[in-house]
């Protein structure tokens, strides 16, 4: 088989593998980035653009290696999700940006964010007043929540850095 022609053939068919391996996974694979996720969309990637480029890649080894990535993928998420200490290696935690109106500036300077990047979060949920947000969170795939009024017991916010609790 020609080059130009294993890549279309292979290519084709490995794209297609990836994508229905991908559907077979589940939502989480496809879910919002963390560091875990991004290596493991990194590593799809990489063996996929080795089909493409390389002869010396079968198909069969694409397949095979897709496979396992989407599994050891899902073996760590399954084990994450019963085991705090694995959970903890492959996942931060969400940090507490702001808090009844005041910045928490050692989280702020330790996660890199800037005053700026609050303010928009804020703003993109309609709001107007620093000090009438309760809290603005560092969520572990790099998203901002941000919960404009405080609540009875603040339970969303169980498990957050710099939560102070009550």
């Amino acid at each position: 088989m020609t080059p130009i022609l294993h890549t279309i053939v292979v290519g084709t068919l490995s794209y297609l593998t990836l994508i229905i391996v991908l559907r077979v996974s589940g939502k989480r694979t496809l879910s919002k980035w963390n560091a875990f996720d991004f290596v493991t969309t990194i590593a799809l990637g990489s063996i996929l653009g080795a089909a493409l480029t390389s002869t010396k890649v079968s198909l069969a080894q694409s397949i095979t290696a897709f496979v396992v990535i989407v599994m050891l993928q899902f073996l760590i998420t399954f084990i994450s999700i019963r085991s705090r200490k694995v959970l903890r290696l492959i996942k931060s935690r969400p940090t507490l940006l702001l808090f009844s109106g005041q910045y928490c500036r050692a989280a702020m300077q330790r996660e890199r964010v800037a005053t700026t990047e609050i303010l928009a979060a804020i703003r993109e949920k309609g709001m107007a007043d620093v000090e009438k947000v309760h809290a603005v969170v560092l969520e572990t795939d790099g998203s901002f929540s941000v919960i404009g009024s405080a609540g009875d017991n603040d339970s969303t916010l169980e498990g957050v850095d710099g939560f102070p609790g009550r």
